[in-house]
């Protein structure tokens, strides 16, 4: 099997068009699930960059803020100031990393808990609502492929 990229003859995204441009499609199903859960994340009192730092923490939980950023893809600037509301606020907190003291980690709360386990029905509904129609093979595929465009696009080690 050959693992090399298909050769894409350049085209004007005119002659592609949108419907056939893959970043065009996932921005619009990512700003559709986003959209999705607005409410929801208001009456928590939460934004984008807070709700994806709590789940990214939620699983893995004592990142420095610089690989939370990468999980959470947001800029380090904005979920700065995110991390200072969401500390504020008591949902997570920052300690000094044991092994380089100029790093920070960060550490979810049990009250952080507590709001991402009411924010993740509606993820969940949001996210089944995407896959309605596709088959449990299809979805696997997906997922895969997804996998070998994001090592092809990577920067960073995860």
């Amino acid at each position: 099997m050959n693992d090399e990229a298909p050769h894409m003859p350049f085209m004007k995204l005119g002659e592609l068009g949108l419907n056939h441009f893959v970043p065009y499609l996932m921005n619009r199903i990512m700003g559709r699930y986003n959209a999705s859960l607005r409410e929801e994340l208001s009456d928590l009192g939460l934004s984008t960059p807070k709700a994806r730092a709590l789940a990214v923490l939620s699983v893995n939980d004592g990142l420095s803020i610089r690989d939370l950023a990468v999980y959470a893809i947001t800029e380090q600037s904005t979920l700065s100031r995110a991390l200072d509301q969401l500390q504020n606020d008591g949902l997570v907190r920052r300690e000094a990393d044991p092994s380089d003291h100029r790093a920070v980690r960060v550490f979810i709360t049990e009250s952080g808990r507590a709001a991402f386990e009411m924010l993740w029905p509606h993820m969940a509904s949001a996210y089944s609502r995407m896959f309605r129609g596709i088959t449990e093979d299809e979805r696997l595929a997906f997922i895969a492929t997804l996998h070998k465009m994001l090592a092809n696009v990577r920067v960073h080690e995860f």
